[in-house]
């Protein structure tokens, strides 16, 4: 029994498909479709060897020049997600004890924080909002 050329070509659209799951290489989807596409052609077109192999090249060729830099700029864009103390940085807080160089109290983020004026001249009183700049260790320099 003999099997169809477009059959050989699916069977190595799958086999594409499953290296791709098993390498996780997104190239690989992309010869998986130009495999698919020659199959196409070879099944409903009758198309011959050449053709199958230069719809085959084209297509998987495309692909990657197409989703490569989309997806290597996608890859560089990813959001940077804070989290910790990380994400206090910014925030607003309430002074609670006079805050100066030498050290105070914020309220943050509903919790009592020590905190350090950024400033070292400057001083901040009680019910007063500053920002959180940094934080060092549990102390919370503030501006």
């Amino acid at each position: 029994m003999e099997i169809d050329a477009w059959l050989w070509w699916l069977i190595g659209a799958a086999a594409l498909g499953i290296a791709l799951v098993v390498t996780a290489m997104p190239e690989l989807a992309m010869l998986a479709v130009g495999a698919v596409a020659a199959a196409v052609v070879t099944g409903v077109f009758g198309g011959g060897a050449v053709a199958q192999v230069v719809v085959f090249a084209v297509i998987s060729t495309a692909g990657i020049a197409v989703v490569r830099p989309i997806a290597n700029r996608h890859r560089a864009q990813r959001p940077q997600f804070a989290s910790g103390v990380d994400v206090l940085k910014g925030r607003q807080a309430v002074v609670l004890e006079r805050v100066d160089a030498s050290g105070g109290r914020i309220k943050l983020a509903g919790e009592v924080w020590s905190a350090r004026a950024l400033d070292t001249d400057r001083a901040y009183e009680a019910g007063q909002e500053v920002d959180v700049v940094d934080i060092e260790g549990a102390t919370a320099i503030i501006m």
